[in-house]
């Protein structure tokens, strides 16, 4: 069974469904094997639970996705679909449609080109001549592109013990604060004391901005007035973490990249200050773009690779944008994996980003 598959079984409502149902209807054992069975029963249970509950918000995540890359189906599925059921046969002209439609998607021009010679590849050996035929090979291919034969780590390295420092910079404007208040929320609801550092200190109202997110998830915060040493604050800010035995420190950053030299600067401190307090960190630190910049996001992206070690991407307003492709472009040029996606404004609408629930939300339509 292909990806294609896989992926629609794997997400597709009826199905989910249909096996809770055949699971409500089963025939119940017997009185007497209730009683030789008792604690099979409940280990049993306490197991199914876990997977009904995990399934439900899989179910749950899935149509984040779903709705948070509406515009991104409905302008590149459409098309695809549009091509398929105009065209009789695989020839050219077919491939020279279908390259630009993935162009426009924002998918990326040297990942589209990779892409294109992998299809012609899989065309000619399969001896694939329907159109329809090609729709699951394509899924896959856009998938294996992404994935590489690579292991993708997309979870935050937490610390094995003491606190978890997570670094995050960009460029001002790409949702930057409001990304750490709401991956924030999401380490909270997990049970983790988190602490929010205002390491932006020359934006005016970054600081306060940052505040007011800690009181609204309820998470504590650490900041100074404008225009201090950021690596100050940093400081002061890990050191607290140390004493009061926080799980997760996240930290705002400057994000003057049209200054280059004297950011790489101020990261260079802040990171030698953090790693002398807790050696080994930062965990991570993570680039946040948005995706509704398209190619621009992916320049910021090279730029910031050149400045600091970055870890991984936040890809922000992705419901925002009918080029939602350019969660492979990233990965295919810049060669960092995409972390989280933001997509829509509620805190759940920030999701861990999954390649799975991604290409399905991406590809419902065809399925």
């Amino acid at each position: 069974m292909g990806l294609f598959q896989k992926i629609k079984n794997l997400f597709n409502k009826e199905e989910v469904e249909r096996i809770e149902e055949d699971t409500l209807y089963e025939e119940k054992p017997s009185l007497e094997e209730e009683k030789q069975e008792v604690s099979v029963e409940k280990k049993t249970e306490k197991k199914e639970k876990a997977k009904e509950k995990e399934e439900k918000e899989t179910l749950k995540e899935v149509k984040i996705y779903e709705k948070g890359l509406t515009k991104t189906r409905q302008s590149f599925v459409s098309k695809l679909v549009e091509l398929t059921s105009s065209t009789k046969k695989i020839d050219d002209a077919y491939f020279d449609q279908l390259e630009e439609i993935l162009i426009m998607a924002d998918i990326g021009v040297s990942t589209v080109m990779n892409f294109m010679d992998r299809l012609r590849t899989r065309v000619k050996q399969e001896k694939i001549e329907d159109p329809n035929e090609l729709k699951e090979v394509i899924v896959d291919e856009l998938f294996i592109i992404y994935v590489n034969d690579e292991v993708l780590v997309n979870k935050i390295n937490f610390a094995k013990e003491g606190p978890t420092v997570i670094l995050f910079v960009g460029v001002n404007g790409v949702g930057k604060t409001t990304t750490i208040a709401k991956i924030a929320w999401k380490l909270k609801e997990e049970g983790k004391k988190v602490l929010l550092v205002a390491g932006d200190t020359f934006r005016a109202g970054a600081t306060m901005q940052l505040k007011e997110w800690s009181e609204k998830v309820g998470v504590d915060f650490i900041g100074k007035e404008e225009g201090v040493d950021p690596a100050s604050v940093v400081f002061d800010g890990v050191t607290k973490a140390k004493e009061e035995a926080y799980d997760v420190v996240l930290v705002d950053t400057a994000g003057r990249l049209q200054n280059k030299v004297n950011l790489m600067k101020e990261l260079e401190k802040i990171n030698k200050v953090i790693n002398n307090l807790i050696p080994g960190a930062p965990q991570e630190t993570l680039l946040v773009i948005d995706a509704t910049t398209g190619q621009n996001g992916i320049s910021q992206a090279k730029s910031f690779k050149e400045i600091t070690d970055i870890t991984g991407i936040v890809l922000t307003k992705l419901d925002g944008t009918a080029k939602g492709g350019i969660v492979l472009a990233i990965k295919e040029e810049v060669a960092l994996p995409v972390k989280f996606i933001g997509l829509g404004e509620r805190k759940e609408d920030l999701q861990v980003f999954d390649i799975e629930k991604y290409i399905y939300g991406l590809f419902k339509d065809l399925m």
